[in-house]
């Protein structure tokens, strides 16, 4: 199997673990009267698979995102970067001064 789909498996079941101990945790702790909501409910199964899997998504990207952005690149970066030291062609823009027909004072006394 490829490094890559063996990562993402890995921390998605990772993701998913953690979704399973943060349900857990909210149906413990009975935050928002989840415990007796699901409980008494005949579809609180239900309502427990839907919570879970939700975030399960979320903690299984979160999960991968974290793993992808801990990746070392294996380039060497030891010697020195910057690419070539060419000029860069800019354009010089000359002002010139426009002359107001109105003073300022015209215009915010007109407020």
């Amino acid at each position: 199997m490829p490094k890559l789909i063996r990562l993402y498996i890995t921390n998605v079941a990772i993701g998913f673990g953690l979704a399973a101990v943060f349900v857990g945790m909210l149906m413990w702790f009975n935050i928002g009267n989840l415990w007796h909501l699901i409980s008494t409910s005949d579809k609180g199964w239900l309502a427990l698979v839907i919570l879970w899997v939700s975030n399960g998504i979320i903690f299984a990207g979160v999960q991968f995102a974290i793993a992808v952005m801990k990746m070392k690149d294996d380039d060497d970066d030891d010697g020195p970067g910057g690419g070539l030291r060419e000029g860069v062609m800019q354009r010089e823009f000359a002002t010139i001064p426009v002359q107001a027909e109105q003073p300022r004072e015209a215009f915010l006394n007109k407020r």
